[in-house]
């Protein structure tokens, strides 16, 4: 197995989609087999945008594309995928991170390797990145940044560093990292009422929801999360309100929801705060799972608001 990096543009020819797939020519098959089982980070070239390094995800396996002859698809491990907390720069003091980019004097190379699409990625260049994206005391800092008295609870349970691989993986620090990337995308405002609300020291009140569930194949991604209040969060995770196939409007199961609870909770327009970066809007596939398999689902016996 080989880490590698992955070059992604929003705009590409590519039919791309981070957290599921990565859409690739002939050229790079070999580079990719390899990678089948490890892990990979996604990057943003100079011409596409800022972001630099941006995710990582691990490639669970490869097929041809159907209908496209010399194209092929690599299939994200569900659940893999989770966006850098700190999007890492392409270039720090002037070197890049990435070993094959950079001259002996540590000044970037021109050509050759800089315009692969999929790039190997040694091991100790891929721990520097990751370190530099999701640092190993983000949920310190996450404790402490509204209450300093979280951090002191929190430190407890970073006597050691974490290796970079756990990091990926273990769900309570996944869990921080995908509230903090959903609720910064929203300004802290919920989808849904619209309303921007903070406890007295200065917390945000909203909330990240998995709009298809970790346990059901959904990803870390923040085209998979809606910020919401806690009342609407709770609300959405049992089906009594959902957003239509136009992707905007919010769907109540009126049978279930109270008018007068509409009328206090939701926005008077009836539909989703977008975000201000269309990247970061709710992916149509992951509204469409969650309004045909959670939507309407809760008896009304169940419902108690």
């Amino acid at each position: 197995m080989t880490k590698l990096v992955l070059l992604h543009k929003a705009d590409s020819i590519y039919d791309d989609e981070p957290d599921v797939v990565y859409d690739f020519p002939r050229s790079y098959l070999r580079a990719v087999q390899e990678a089948v089982g490890d892990w990979v980070i996604y990057y943003e070239p100079v011409k596409a945008g800022p972001r630099g390094y941006f995710a990582v995800a691990k490639i669970e396996h490869v097929i041809p594309k159907p209908g496209f002859e010399g194209r092929f698809l690599a299939m994200i491990e569900p659940g893999s995928f989770l966006p850098l907390d700190t999007e890492v720069p392409r270039l720090i003091n002037g070197s890049p991170l990435e070993q094959a980019l950079t001259e002996p004097d540590g000044t970037p190379k021109k050509g050759g390797a800089v315009q692969l699409a999929v790039r190997r990625l040694p091991d100790e260049d891929f721990a520097r990145i990751v370190r530099l994206g999701l640092p190993e005391d983000l949920e310190r800092q996450e404790a402490s940044r509204y209450d300093p008295k979280g951090a002191e609870v929190a430190e407890k349970a970073a006597i050691f560093e974490r290796p970079v691989l756990e990091r990926l993986t273990r769900r309570p620090y996944r869990d921080v990292a995908f509230r903090r990337k959903v609720r910064e995308a929203y300004d802290y405002r919920c989808a849904m009422s619209g309303l921007m609300l903070r406890n007295g020291g200065g917390r945000p009140e909203v909330q990240a929801a998995h709009i298809r569930p970790v346990e059901h194949n959904g990803s870390d991604s923040v085209r998979n999360g809606l910020a919401l209040s806690g009342t609407l969060h709770w609300m959405f995770d049992r089906g009594l309100i959902s957003v239509a196939d136009d992707d905007q409007t919010i769907l109540v199961s009126r049978n279930k929801v109270p008018g007068d609870v509409v009328d206090r909770l939701l926005r008077p327009d009836g539909k989703i705060w977008m975000p201000e970066d269309e990247r970061n809007w709710p992916h149509p596939a992951n509204l469409a799972w969650h309004r045909e398999n959670i939507f309407g689902q809760m008896s009304s016996e169940d419902f108690v608001l």
